[in-house]
């Protein structure tokens, strides 16, 4: 599964570029910034590009947008905002992550993400983490910031058994990281299929896991999966690598396994996000915290830019369009 996102259904009927706007028609597109205007106004004659305004909804001729890009983690749409655009036909993601558009936006709208756009720095964000969980690496910073020299032996990827929960793009270009570590790797989906384990399998699984890497998306299943009795089934001193959105996990069960010693974490997303101050994942014991950053390197922007313009391509060409947003 991609981070946070909800699948392309590969049984919804097939959207095409046509149904988008007609081959004689102008396409007009509103993007987030004055650089994908002009990337996108370069694409063809037919298309006019306009930045998304920052004031209200949009007027003029940017009120007849067919495709709206929105902002990278901007708000979840406005009605206001949606009822200004009676034309439009689809709202094309620069996130993996869905769950802000999904169920909001008026009959007709095509929603489209960003697949692929995030697994290379979101995969390596999870070997990271887990590296540096694994080896103590944040004790070690911490005694360092406190001028001691604190040696320690701790644990390792290498030869660890990690279950992926979580069995897309992202979960496989995980897999195929750790793999050099000889990690073994079981993968975890909706619903088994060859090489891939269901969640009804789970608690036959988590047993044995010395780490558990989540990349789900959020759906209704998803949301709190990651419970008391789920935690409960981790072996002691085993690591939760949550690289797929907060509230796939019970902040207050794992806060309590943690403060207990029994589990460790590595969280790039919390819930609540961000973290307010005061609250106990600050101070909880083996946790390796980051502000939802795993998807951020410079290549990322250029990556979802590029899945923005052969997504306008494929409209431009009469094409079907990849990546629809479906139901996990």
């Amino acid at each position: 599964m991609e981070r946070g996102c909800l699948r392309s259904d590969p049984v919804a009927p097939e959207i095409r570029g046509t149904d988008i706007a007609g081959p004689d028609e102008t396409l007009t597109v509103l993007v987030p910034s004055r650089e994908m205007a002009d990337a996108v106004a370069a694409l063809d004659p037919r298309v006019r590009a306009h930045v998304t305004p920052d004031d209200g909804p949009p007027t003029g001729e940017a009120a007849a947008a067919r495709v709206w890009v929105p902002a990278f983690g901007g708000a979840q749409p406005d009605e206001a905002f949606l009822a200004a655009l009676p034309d439009l036909r689809l709202v094309q993601l620069l996130s993996a992550g869905a769950e802000r558009f999904t169920g909001r936006l008026p009959d007709g709208v095509v929603l489209c993400n960003a697949r692929g756009a995030h697994t290379p720095s979101t995969a390596e964000w999870v070997l990271a983490a887990t590296l540096a969980a694994q080896r103590g690496l944040p004790e070690f910073v911490r005694a360092q910031d406190a001028g001691r020299w604190a040696p320690g032996t701790h644990r390792s990827l290498v030869g660890a058994r990690v279950l992926v929960v979580g069995a897309g793009d992202i979960a496989r270009r995980i897999g195929a990281m750790m793999s050099g570590f000889d990690a073994e790797l079981t993968y975890v989906g909706r619903t088994a299929r060859d090489g891939v384990h269901g969640t009804d399998e789970l608690p036959d699984l988590l047993p044995s896991a010395d780490v558990v890497v989540l990349i789900v998306p959020v759906t209704a299943e998803t949301t709190g999966m990651v419970d008391a009795a789920f935690l409960a089934a981790m072996p002691d001193g085993a690591l939760l690598v949550n690289a797929a959105r907060g509230v796939v996990v019970d902040t207050d069960a794992l806060v309590a396994e943690l403060t207990s010693g029994r589990l460790r974490a590595a969280l790039d997303v919390t819930e609540p996000e961000p973290l307010p101050e005061g609250h106990p994942l600050w101070t909880a014991p083996g946790l390796l915290l980051t502000p939802h950053v795993g998807g951020a390197v410079p290549q990322t922007r250029a990556r979802a830019q590029e899945t923005v313009l052969a997504q306008l391509r494929r409209v431009l060409a009469g094409e079907p369009l990849t990546d629809v947003v479906g139901d996990y």
